[in-house]
């Protein structure tokens, strides 16, 4: 057996996991995105706008990430699993946060097409999300939703 067809073994589940965190992750972006977009555009601070977004769209998220993603991985107990997941979705929403900032009022501060409705949403849904995201998969996978083994581990 080669050393790729080893390697693309071991992470072959990996992929399904993947597969479906995009899934629930896309859903809940558009939530988000609709969310976001319709308190920005009519007339709420940036940040609230964000928040707001978030909380909602991290509540849909962990519905399906709980009973679709990882439904086949043990159960630590639902309250634990939800603190984590908050835990770790407000640490997310801290780096979107610090990349909407820095967009608006850095940048903004050298050139103002920074400081708009919709390079607050680009920078806060797109550019900010996509940093978020791959530090939510590594977490979630990580500490929230426990392969059985580490399951095992933490009782």
């Amino acid at each position: 057996m080669t050393f790729t067809s080893r390697l693309l073994q071991r992470f072959q589940h990996l992929k399904y996991e993947l597969g479906k965190f995009g899934i629930v992750g896309g859903l809940a972006f558009i939530l988000d995105a609709a969310i976001n977009s319709t308190l920005l555009f009519n007339g709420m601070n940036e940040n609230k706008a964000k928040i707001i977004a978030a909380v909602v769209s991290a509540s849909a998220a962990f519905i399906g990430n709980r009973f679709w993603t990882w439904r086949d991985r043990e159960r630590s107990g639902l309250a634990r699993e939800y603190l984590l997941y908050f835990f770790f979705n407000a640490a997310g929403l801290g780096i979107t946060l610090i990349v909407l900032n820095f967009s608006h009022s850095v940048l903004g501060s050298v050139w103002p097409v920074f400081t708009t409705n919709m390079a607050d949403f680009l920078s806060g849904q797109l550019v900010g999300t996509a940093f978020a995201t791959v530090f939510r998969f590594w977490a979630y996978r990580r500490f929230v939703f426990l392969a059985p083994a580490a399951a095992e581990v933490t009782r």
